[in-house]
């Protein structure tokens, strides 16, 4: 066989050795090559009027079976493909090359005046002639031509038919462009369209894919039996309009091909469909196990008719260590039947179509504990804090990166404060998802012994250094109090925040830039600043404002000028809605702009009135508890909230009577009214309290017991001098 005239060998199987049977379904003997034709020879064209067959010892054309011009192109797109009936297929010119030049001879080019060459339109190519249309001048109408014999048959084909792959290099090229289309699929829908659209109709009529479900991935066992869903069908459609489409005018009747399949099917141990689908190799569904087996594929409910002969091939899927399908092949009554040698062409098809799909499915699974990862590693819903409302967002750097080391977070602290954090580790990676995992636990941990920002970035970089020596990150922790209306701030590396007055202006707040958290050795500071009411606080990640398009500044000033153009929209006195502005800000992000990932934490500062707060000093004596009584009484009845005067006071003796029994301080009682009234009683001791069940015979004990059962929500807090004790009722 000619070297130039075969382009890839995908194939697995050894070739047989001589004298073994064609029609084993192990592998059948390929046909012999023929001697190299002469230099400078041409190879007659195929089905031309005037023109005489092959004689005997001749290299016969090349021709894809149901094949059509450029159908063995890998570029060909997926979708909307022209794909013509079983009837009047154009037959691909024969040559050494692709598109019908022979080897070693000039690649012909038609006239630019429509003219041809040798009589075929398209220099050479031979083009199907619709019904009614003209013959041009010169050229032979192929309708008319005279019948070829089959080399194999001995039958003359009809003129208009197709004919069969009449040499090795076919099949080579064929599972060449079939396998490429396959391998370019990346999750399971697009391989196993890729298999359907690579068959249809160059190799068959129609095609049935059955995949295992649900599908195993990697070594996992399987658990239950064996069932086989129907995942896709193809075949060649009934009609095509005048331009070659598939769009016909009318339903047409469905054929024998199209009422084949059952939608799921349980393969039964011991089954005929158990034993074929062990044997790997396909199999021609006219052998007695395949017939037998074919009814539990298909339904034995329904009536199914398959064509005579050889005209169907039954191809178990086989992964890496078990079979995840099968797919079956069909030719219609009207087509040449299969032969021995496609049942190779068949097991190179199911083999690659298996490993892709088993690739896909522990591509999907890796996608998945991504997802997983970077989920749980973020907050699921962000706290609704007092005097603060909260928005955020967080994007992948790609669809192929979906995990990545940035990080947002929201920790509600005692006094009605709340800590904000936003950090980002290098990379975006699973090793960068698990150390941003770990920093945030820390964070968290940090927030709720109540340590200020420096302190808490202090021991950030403590635990980076611990976790390796390049776990490097940065991070920037702010507090906000809404009583004081001020926000302390310390950062790590990271980039300023900016802050959106009521006003529409948009400042980037001064704060140290400090060493970024894992180099160790350096000191963070904090700074306090003014947090007015209706004011927005946008904290981010480096990936909104820097790429390979612009640098980290250009970007900082690009969203100073975003946000102040989106709070001019809704007037002076109308911050923006929270939610919208993440919005509008994402939406600065152009082409290019997608490096990293992102995540973004918006906080709109209510804060809380100065007359609505109620804070008082209360010595650790015997009369502290009826005094904290009476303040709170007062300032209910300010407040005109009478109706929780019973549960408030019950409560606040509770609380307050605990806390002066071990107190050697002050204790601090302080009531806060916002859409809840909230309690804290605060004292010098560290040590928590404990909710239990008080026996009958103990004296004490029932304080906490009458807080949990009457309050909305209670907690206790340890902090650097102390603790706090608070508690929330719904107002009436």
């Amino acid at each position: 066989m000619d070297s130039t005239r075969v382009t890839e060998h995908p194939t697995s199987f050894d070739r047989p050795s001589t004298g073994a049977d064609p029609t084993d379904p192990r592998g059948a003997l390929l046909p012999a090559p023929v001697p190299p034709r002469a230099s400078g020879s041409a190879l007659p064209a195929q089905g031309r009027t005037g023109e005489t067959p092959p004689t005997a010892g001749e290299e016969s054309p090349g021709v894809f079976e149901h094949s059509q011009p450029g159908a063995e192109q890998a570029a060909e797109p997926d979708t909307h493909r022209p794909r013509p009936g079983a009837e009047g297929v154009p037959v691909q010119p024969d040559g050494g090359q692709p598109g019908g030049v022979p080897a070693g001879a000039a690649p012909r080019v038609a006239p630019s005046d429509g003219s041809t060459l040798d009589g075929v339109p398209g220099g050479g190519q031979a083009a199907p002639v619709r019904p009614g249309s003209e013959v041009p001048a010169g050229a032979t109408d192929r309708r008319d031509a005279p019948a070829e014999p089959d080399r194999r048959t001995g039958q003359p084909t009809a003129p208009g038919q197709p004919t069969p792959m009449r040499r090795d290099g076919d099949r080579l090229r064929f599972v060449g462009a079939a396998t490429r289309r396959i391998a370019r699929g990346m999750d399971l829908d697009e391989i196993v369209m890729g298999l359907c659209r690579a068959t249809v109709p160059t190799f068959a009529d129609a095609i049935l894919v059955y995949l295992r479900e649900p599908l195993p991935v990697g070594d996992e066992r399987p658990t239950g039996p064996l069932v086989l869903r129907l995942r896709r069908t193809d075949r060649i459609p009934a009609e095509r309009d005048t331009e070659g489409g598939f769009a016909p005018a009318a339903q047409p009747e469905p054929s024998e091909l199209e009422t084949v399949g059952a939608e799921l099917c349980e393969v039964r141990p011991g089954s005929a469909l158990a034993e074929v689908l062990r044997g790997v190799r396909p199999v021609f569904t006219d052998t007695p196990a395949a017939r037998a087996a074919l009814p539990e594929l298909l339904g034995e409910e329904r009536d199914f008719a398959l064509p005579d002969g050889r005209r169907a091939i039954l191809a178990p899927l086989r992964g890496r260590r078990r079979v995840i399908g099968a797919a079956l092949f069909l030719r219609g009554p009207e087509r040449i039947p299969f032969e021995a040698d496609d049942l190779l062409v068949a097991a190179q098809l199911a083999t690659h179509s298996a490993l892709g799909i088993d690739k896909a499915v522990l591509y999907g699974r890796e996608a998945y504990i991504a997802d997983e990862l970077q989920r749980t590693m973020l907050p699921e819903n962000l706290p609704r804090c007092t005097g603060v409302r909260l928005a955020s967002r967080y994007l992948p750097a790609a669809e192929t990166a979906r995990v990545g080391g940035d990080w947002y977070d929201a920790i509600p602290l005692p006094g009605s404060r709340v800590a904000l954090v936003v950090g980002d580790v290098m990379g975006h990676s699973m090793t960068s998802a698990a150390i941003m995992g770990q920093l945030r636990t820390t964070a968290q941990t940090l927030a709720g012994l109540d340590l200020p920002p420096q302190e808490v970035l202090h021991h950030l970089d403590e635990q980076a250094q611990r976790l390796g020596t390049d776990r490097m990150a940065t991070c920037l922790y702010a507090v906000y109090d809404p009583v004081s209306h001020r926000i302390t701030v310390a950062n790590a590396g990271h980039p300023p925040p900016v802050l959106l007055h009521l006003g529409g202006e948009a400042e980037v707040l001064r704060v140290p830039a400090g060493a970024p958290i894992g180099v160790g050795g350096v000191d963070f500071e904090a700074v306090e600043l003014d947090a007015p009411a209706g004011a927005t606080l946008l904290l981010y990640t480096d990936g909104l404002v820097e790429s390979r398009l612009r640098d980290v500044w250009t970007g900082i000033e690009q969203l100073r000028e975003r946000l102040a153009a989106t709070a001019q929209l809704t007037g002076p006195d109308h911050p923006p809605p929270l939610e919208a502005l993440c919005d509008e800000v994402l939406d600065m992000l152009g082409p290019g702009d997608r490096d990293d990932d992102i995540a973004l934490l918006a906080a709109r500062f209510d804060g809380i009135a100065p007359s609505d707060v109620s804070y008082w000093f209360l010595d650790p004596e015997d009369a502290a508890p009826g005094k904290a009584r009476r303040l709170a009484r007062r300032a209910l009845a300010r407040w005109g909230m009478e109706d929780l005067t019973d549960a408030v006071e019950l409560l606040v003796s509770e609380v307050v009577t605990n806390a002066v029994r071990y107190a050697s301080k002050p204790v601090t009682l302080r009531l806060l009214r916002t859409d809840v009234l909230r309690c804290e009683v605060g004292d010098d001791v560290p040590q928590l309290p404990r909710l239990r069940q008080a026996r009958a015979t103990d004296e004490g004990g029932r304080g906490l017991y009458l807080v949990n059962r009457l309050a909305r929500r209670w907690g206790a807090t340890r902090l650097s001098t102390g603790k706090v004790v608070w508690f929330e009722l719904n107002r009436g």
